[in-house]
């Protein structure tokens, strides 16, 4: 895990600044255009193991494995990770978790109804409490709970070390509705994504005073209102033990006890062969031994996979021939390496006999993998670059590699902002464009990066033989005289001459900029037309489809001051996937009317393309030149692109792990891809810990892979992870999420616009404009949704691979009440 907490006693105006541990993952190949109208591809459903609650038996304990012990209860707070969301789901109110298809749903435990009951003059919500919902001491919930979270996360009080306030500082006011179990939150601003609020809802002993918010609520929840309450916190064995809460009032937990353990991912075989838990996430390999167990059964044949397997018949001969030879020293030496291999036999078929007790549910996890180009220096902040890295990638290929042997759909991601299946999902990736190596080479040609780019000298690099520089020297010498003798008689007409020519010249750069705006604006309006779909024809035959090169230079970041970047709190989403990086590394082009493409298309004026193709003679069609014109690279390039005499060199950082081969492997195939293009990289292998932190959050890669989360609410979580880095007063960078530093104005506008935009499919048509963007500036290639294996008990029920959809804790449970005995009952 790698995570860096809030600074104690920091004082900060909004957010907190922190570092959050995002995950590993891998990459896929660029999908194709969008279609006219949003896609209604269905998500992969859950794969739980379903079972009405009166088939579920009263009683017993569950094992669940986390990968370490939270470092706080408070999923406030910039170090909560994955086990803070679990847990706390279990023991605190949700009030619109998230259902089967990835969008929020009231939650009828805490809420018997909350809507908008006013928009103008401010909009009003208004949430009715459950009549019998209270807090494990007793007290019922209610407006004094609602009102002090909001104080602790509105930003206001730094007193509060608060790793997010998104949403509560739009707040003016809370008050009591027409009685005790109604709670009015009056906006100072809209907010559209006011259901994300209060989730989940900390009793007002917690978040009333700055001491229990920062302190208090890390190790211990006294107060709850859950199916569950917590009875114990032991880092001695690595266990958070939670207990039925009899004060619940919806439907009795099945469980009596429910325990999260910590074991680390390597360590997970072993667990579950020896009964210690019951539900873990797991990685392929483990996977597909109880896949082999399961195959195996009991039939009592030899296994032909595990230690000594792969030994042949002349190894085995030669080894009991030395083990019996008069050679006593080598005799020895065989017989110890065969007692050995004995031991790893019995105790691999002890494990795999063990294993047949267990299924691996499968789904895709809510998160998606992606490639992250870091466009702050270097090549990658020229956009054409970025943008010829992405259409070299054969995304398909990549999917299929890590999902089609899982049995699971291998279909590229086509959405920053939204997984298939959620409300919303467009496949917008034809802004950018298909995979294709020409146009990919021909981007880079634009950009200055050629063949023989290397072996040139920098354009600075004054260069030329002795008498050349005195030839040169001679005839500026000659143009002097000639200059003074002149000078006299020229100057009073030259000063006239010079007057008018720069009052010309200002007149016409003036209507030359008039008319290039006035095409930019056309060309704009064009952009937002194929973002979210026109009636008019033209429009809808451009669906999708974005202007790359307008809005402000998405490679343009601010100078970064040398003393620090600024990696401000995470959002809400992102706050529930830190301590992902060990698990996940495990799992591991539009064409317009005119019959230009994307790249075509970007040149923002008709000036624009025709400079291009001046450059460019020949230029491939897509890369600023006409459709059907010739590449200048050649269709193969042999060794990488150069120029001023650099070689064109990314460097490709991934993590070492032992549990990391998977995503080694993707980046090595991305490596292969680009190689072709005459992109060359740098693969550097760091450890898991240190990926994130020192070189993701601070900006020491050009090319990486990790995930975010996925969220049913993207314009409140999602600007973050794509706002245009600003500088600080400083001089520093503030990137907040954007750890690509690659944004622009255009982008948060839209995002501004869709977070205040009441109206849900307006807001949902704001947030593909603003898709359309971020697959244009290229900073981020979304590849796939990744995998999701969990290894449950098979008796065990409503528990595994749960998708996008909250557990349901109190239906959780065995089918058969023996079923949680202890491992030595287990293994029979």
């Amino acid at each position: 895990m790698s995570h860096v907490g809030v600074p104690r006693g920091t004082v900060r105006k909004r957010r907190s600044l922190a570092l959050l541990t995002a995950g590993v993952l891998t990459i896929p190949a660029l999908a194709g255009c969008s279609s006219d109208s949003e896609e209604t591809s269905r998500g992969v459903p859950q794969d739980i193991a379903p079972a009405a609650r009166d088939r579920v038996a009263d009683g017993s304990t569950v094992n669940w494995a986390v990968d370490a012990m939270p470092t706080t209860l408070n999923a406030f707070q910039a170090d909560a990770d994955s086990a803070t969301t679990k847990i706390t789901g279990a023991l605190l109110p949700t009030l619109f978790p998230m259902d089967a298809a990835g969008q929020p749903k009231l939650n009828p435990d805490y809420l018997e109804s909350a809507k908008i009951i006013e928009r103008e003059p401010k909009q009003v919500v208004l949430y009715k409490l459950n009549q019998q919902a209270v807090w494990s001491d007793g007290r019922e919930i209610g407006a004094p709970d609602f009102v002090a979270q909001w104080r602790a996360l509105s930003g206001k009080d730094s007193a509060f070390w608060t790793a997010r306030n998104a949403g509560y500082e739009r707040i003016e006011k809370i008050e009591r509705g027409a009685d005790d179990l109604q709670v009015r939150v009056t906006f100072a601003k809209p907010y559209a994504d006011w259901r994300s609020l209060f989730s989940p809802l900390y009793p007002k002993e917690i978040t009333g005073k700055p001491d229990t918010f920062n302190d208090g609520a890390r190790t211990a929840l006294k107060n709850t209102a859950g199916p569950f309450q917590l009875k114990s916190v032991s880092k001695a064995k690595g266990t958070v033990t939670l207990t039925r809460n009899p004060r619940w009032w919806g439907d009795k937990a099945k469980l009596d006890t429910l325990v999260f353990r910590a074991v680390a991912p390597k360590d997970r075989t072993k667990a579950l062969a020896d009964g210690t838990v019951h539900i873990t996430d797991v990685d392929a390999t483990t996977a597909d031994r109880i896949a082999l167990a399961l195959r195996d059964g009991g039939n009592g044949q030899p296994l032909t996979h595990g230690p000594g397997a792969d030994l042949t018949p002349a190894a085995a001969l030669r080894s009991w021939a030395l083990a019996n030879g008069s050679d006593e020293e080598q005799a020895e030496i065989a017989q110890a390496a065969r007692e050995k291999n004995r031991k790893a036999v019995a105790a691999y078929g002890a494990e795999q006999k063990a294993l047949r007790g267990y299924a691996v549910r499968k789904s895709l996890e809510p998160a998606y993998t992606q490639l992250a180009l870091n466009g702050e220096s270097g090549p990658l902040a020229d956009d054409r670059v970025r943008r010829a890295v992405a259409r070299a990638l054969d995304r398909q290929e990549l999917a299929e590699t890590v999902l089609k042997p899982l049995g699971l759909p291998a279909k590229p991601l086509g959405s920053h902002l939204a997984l298939a299946g959620q409300p919303g999902y467009k496949d917008g990736s034809g802004a950018l464009g298909d995979q294709n190596t020409k146009e990919a080479q021909a981007l880079l040609a634009d950009a200055g990066w050629t063949q023989g780019g290397a072996a040139e000298k920098p354009k600075d690099t004054k260069a030329g033989s002795e008498a050349e520089k005195k030839a040169d020297k001679d005839e500026a010498e000659d143009k002097k005289k000639d200059a003074e003798g002149k000078a006299d008689t020229e100057d009073k007409e030259g000063t006239e001459k010079t007057e008018a020519e720069e009052k010309k010249t200002d007149k016409d750069e003036a209507e030359d900029k008039k008319k290039a705006d006035k095409d930019a604006d056309k060309d704009e309006e064009k952009a937002d037309r194929a973002a979210v779909g026109s009636d008019d024809s033209a429009a809808s035959r451009a669906e999708g489809l974005y202007i790359v090169g307008q809005d402000d230079k998405p490679g343009a970041a601010p100078v970064q001051a040398p003393d620090a970047t600024h990696v401000l709190a995470p959002s809400r989403a992102a706050v529930a996937q830190s301590l992902a990086l060990l698990r996940q590394a495990s799992a591991v082009s539009a064409v317009s009317e005119d019959g230009t493409t994307a790249e075509a298309a970007s040149k923002a004026t008709t000036q624009d393309k025709a400079t291009a193709q001046d450059k460019q003679p020949g230029g491939a069609a897509g890369a600023y030149a006409p459709l059907g014109t010739a590449a200048p690279a050649p269709a193969s390039v042999k060794g990488p692109l150069g120029k001023d005499g650099k070689t064109l060199t990314l460097r490709f950082v991934l993590p070492s792990g032992p549990g990391s081969q998977s995503l080694r492997g993707v980046g090595e195939r991305i490596a292969a891809m680009l190689e072709k293009i005459g992109i060359g990289t740098e693969i550097t292998k760091v450890p898991d810990e240190s990926y994130f932190k020192d070189h993701i959050a601070s900006g020491d890669y050009d090319l990486a892979l990790y995930s975010w989360p996925a969220t049913a609410y993207p314009a409140t979580d999602g600007r973050p992870i794509y706002a245009k880095p600003e500088p600080a007063t400083d001089g520093s960078l503030l990137v907040e999420q954007n750890y690509t530093r690659v944004g622009t104005d255009h982008i948060d506008q839209l995002f501004d616009q869709a977070v205040a935009e009441l109206d849900e499919k307006a807001a949902r048509e704001l947030m593909k404009q603003a898709d359309a963007r971020i697959w244009a500036a290229a900073g981020s290639i979304p590849l796939f949704q990744r995998p999701q294996l969990v290894a449950v008990d098979k008796k065990l029920a409503n528990a595994g691979a749960f998708g996008f959809a909250a557990p349901r804790y109190q239906d959780i449970g065995f089918t058969d009440r023996q079923a949680a005995g202890s491992p030595a009952d287990r293994k029979k």
